[in-house]
């Protein structure tokens, strides 16, 4: 029971982080928005970097989630498998993902003041472009590292760009997530 109720906290935390921001992650917050009893959140997570760490640590399980979906679909060594399943992944992120991708971003603005934060956040995105260098790897494309690199921060810039940035109010529009997936996937396998 305990590691779901960790699960419950850091998953409620980052909604909390997504609905109220980050001076709104409080340990009573959390409580109140799970339904828990007071002082369940500090019970398991005891301070607020122990929380930010728990949220930092889901983010990055969720990502492997994604990941773990989508290698099959790519691995065929097929472009437009990958452009379709980028542009799948696109539209989950914008939309039934987007409070996941919110608290990320908070998270990233916290993890500029707390080095603690920053270390854990770095070595996450570099799990995560371990993951996509392998993939790549396995697609044949050479360089897969710095090709990985450049596909990720592509992607991030793109959700960046849909949920908080100038295009925030764009709607989601999965043929339109599909060229762009195109351009990134002939950029990432490009000889």
């Amino acid at each position: 029971m305990e590691p779901d109720r960790r699960q419950l906290i850091a998953r409620t935390a980052l909604h909390v982080l997504a609905t109220a921001g980050a001076r709104g992650l409080t340990h009573r917050a959390v409580d109140t928005a799970a339904g828990l009893p007071a002082g369940s959140t500090s019970y398991y997570f005891r301070t607020r970097a122990a929380l930010l760490s728990a949220c930092l640590d889901d983010l990055v399980a969720q990502d492997h989630d994604d990941l773990d979906v989508m290698q099959p679909l790519v691995t065929a060594a097929d472009p437009e498998r990958m452009s379709s399943a980028i542009a799948d992944l696109l539209v989950r992120w914008l939309t039934t993902g987007r409070q996941r991708h919110v608290a990320r971003y908070e998270l990233f603005m916290e993890a500029l003041r707390r080095p603690d934060l920053a270390a854990v956040l770095h070595r996450g995105g570099m799990t995560i472009r371990t993951r996509v260098a392998d993939v790549l790897a396995g697609l044949g494309t050479d360089d897969p590292a710095a090709r990985a690199h450049w596909l990720v921060a592509a992607l991030d810039g793109i959700v960046y760009d849909r949920l908080v940035g100038a295009n925030a109010a764009a709607p989601v529009d999965r043929a339109e997530l599909l060229v762009v997936a195109q351009r990134l996937t002939a950029g990432a396998m490009a000889p």
